[in-house]
């Protein structure tokens, strides 16, 4: 089997958007998703200069801080590709910092399937680990949480 007939049936490499009448545009983008806690994050990814987007705001907006730039850009300093590409998203659920932790690793599961020889780059700044911890479940016969005892009588 050819590695691209594999990745364009499994990967939804190259993916163009279907307009009414079954029309296809010109803008055709890559789609990823990433994952953190409860966060998902889908991410189609377009070639040329454009404005990031999350859930129809700007990225800066969304994420005004400026630790929070850094983030969701490493994967474009890593890879030196840096207004190359432009990226429409959707995240929901957790918190902010998972939203873009989830964001991160969509954005550079996006690149690979652009371009594969970012693999073993991001693969070494960690980027294309997906962190799986999560919050644990609660045990019955305990008190409130996962772990926490409930307290004895003293007397």
């Amino acid at each position: 089997m050819k590695p691209e007939s594999k990745n364009s049936s499994s990967l939804s490499l190259g993916v163009e958007d279907l307009r009414a009448g079954g029309q296809k545009s010109k803008t055709s983008y890559i789609s990823a998703h990433g994952n953190r806690k409860q966060a998902v994050a889908r991410i189609r990814l377009f070639k040329g200069k454009g404005e990031t987007v999350v859930n129809e705001k700007p990225i800066e907006t969304y994420f005004p801080q400026e630790v929070d730039k850094i983030v969701w850009q490493k994967p474009f300093l890593v890879t030196k590709s840096q207004g190359q590409y432009y990226a429409t998203i959707k995240v929901s659920g957790s918190g902010k910092r998972s939203q873009l932790d989830a964001i991160a690793l969509g954005i550079s599961r996006a690149l690979v399937m652009q371009e594969e020889s970012f693999r073993p780059i991001l693969r070494k700044a960690g980027l294309l680990t997906r962190d799986s911890r999560k919050k644990e479940r609660r045990k019955y016969g305990r008190a409130q949480k996962a772990r926490k005892g409930k307290q004895s009588p003293k007397r």
